[in-house]
């Protein structure tokens, strides 16, 4: 079975040894997500919503370039540094999968790689077979 590496071109994709995405089969992966833009730069800062859209904006791109969108998405997995910001990560989220309503799960984790990062997320996804 084919596998398929998805790069951003992120100059620590090959630093970490990481791809943004893999796809092997119908099965695609996206690694954590934050909400940097197409130079690397954080949009949204102290804005966890901002930063949720950007993030999703991010996995929806990865997910195209892998042959998938938002609708194959089967679950997400979110990292937020507060929780208490739980409603507007989760507004968020609802946007854009308010009627695929994937399996997922937040988390609140101590802190990102940049201490301006407010949440991470991570998706998975499969393509019917039909595709």
């Amino acid at each position: 079975m084919a596998r398929i590496n998805i790069s951003t071109g992120s100059k620590w994709e090959p630093i970490i040894g990481y791809s943004r995405a893999v796809r092997v089969g119908n099965s695609i992966q996206v690694s954590g997500t934050t909400g940097s833009d197409a130079a690397g730069n954080l949009v949204g800062a102290g804005d966890v919503h901002a930063q949720a859209i950007q993030a999703i904006l991010n996995i929806k791109s990865a997910l195209e370039s892998a042959g998938a969108s938002l609708e194959d998405v089967v679950r997400t997995r979110i990292f937020v540094t507060d929780i208490s910001q739980w409603e507007e990560v989760g507004r968020a989220h609802g946007e854009f999968f308010g009627t695929i309503r994937p399996a997922t799960t937040m988390v609140e984790v101590s802190r990102l790689i940049d201490p301006n990062m407010l949440i991470e997320i991570e998706a998975d996804a499969l393509i019917s077979e039909d595709e």
